[in-house]
């Protein structure tokens, strides 16, 4: 039976040790400031957007949103971005995705200065993963990072299954296990035999959203299975992409959902935050 990996209490303990540094900030007289943009009425977004400012505003985090209408031009979201980005007061910005179309949100990620770029979308944070220097990398991966660290998962020379090539999750996982030598195949809509590719992995992170594509037989004894799909079952229950009752009895760690990779999302943002802060404000070795 696999050993759980509790995001929920790890994040806790990040958020802790990050409210600590935010009152070391604050009494040199430096207040974290995060600004969110949101376009349009998405009611997942509301909820993701309510729960970072909770989160903010636990840890020491000043929060501010900005709400645009759907029928926004592109020229008016890059005229906010280019304000936040002048403005000395705001440490990080975060665009809630997704926006709607036809507005371009790659456009609208390259726009936002790197040193502000706190969910790490920028070409600039994107590049620096890819070629191992210091930058912001996206949060879900970093949390991923954060919770092999936690629970001494060995990750050199394992073979990793990432199943979904997104740049929020997928490519950039891939770039942070190649960082730790681990061998690295991503997996996607196109894939053949995706059992195969599976069954023969040590490491299997999900990231498709797509409920129970990771089954019993597809994965051997033993394995480490990271579960970031967000999906709901037949009774409107949240669950994962792994069929996680059946996989847990081979699987030696794995997350749940919800309570494993959500949590430690939203403590990376807020990492992220206090590290811009720093940044910005020459303190430390971030």
């Amino acid at each position: 039976m696999a050993q759980i990996i509790d995001g929920k209490s790890l994040a806790k303990k990040i958020r802790e040790n990050l409210k600590k540094e935010a009152e070391e900030l604050k009494k040199m007289g430096i207040i974290p400031h995060l600004a969110v943009i949101m376009v349009g009425n998405n009611d997942a977004s509301k909820v993701y957007v309510r729960n970072k400012s909770r989160a903010c505003e636990e840890v020491g985090i000043e929060f501010k949103e900005y709400f645009l209408e759907e029928s926004i031009k592109q020229e008016e979201l890059i005229e906010l971005i280019d304000k936040l980005n002048k403005d000395k007061k705001i440490n990080g910005i975060l665009l809630q995705s997704p926006i709607p179309k036809p507005l371009d949100i790659q456009k609208a990620f390259n726009k936002i200065d790197n040193i502000k770029d706190v969910d790490g979308f920028n070409p600039y944070n994107v590049g620096s993963l890819c070629i191992g220097q210091d930058g912001f990398i996206p949060c879900t991966p970093l949390g991923i990072m954060k919770m092999f660290e936690e629970y001494k998962i060995e990750i050199e020379g394992k073979k990793v299954a990432i199943i979904g090539r997104s740049n929020i999750v997928g490519k950039p996982m891939a770039q942070c296990m190649l960082s730790k030598n681990a061998t690295v195949t991503i997996c996607h809509s196109r894939t053949k035999e995706l059992r195969k590719e599976l069954k023969d992995a040590d490491i299997i992170i999900s990231a498709v959203g797509t409920r129970n594509i990771v089954k019993e037989d597809m994965v051997k004894d033993g394995v480490v299975v990271i579960d970031v799909g967000m999906n709901r079952d037949d009774k409107g229950k949240l669950c994962g992409d792994v069929d996680f009752e059946k996989v847990s009895k081979k699987a030696s760690y794995i997350t749940p959902v919800p309570g494993g990779v959500g949590p430690m999302t939203i403590a990376m943002l807020l990492h992220n935050v206090i590290k811009a802060t720093k940044m910005q404000n020459m303190i430390g070795n971030n």
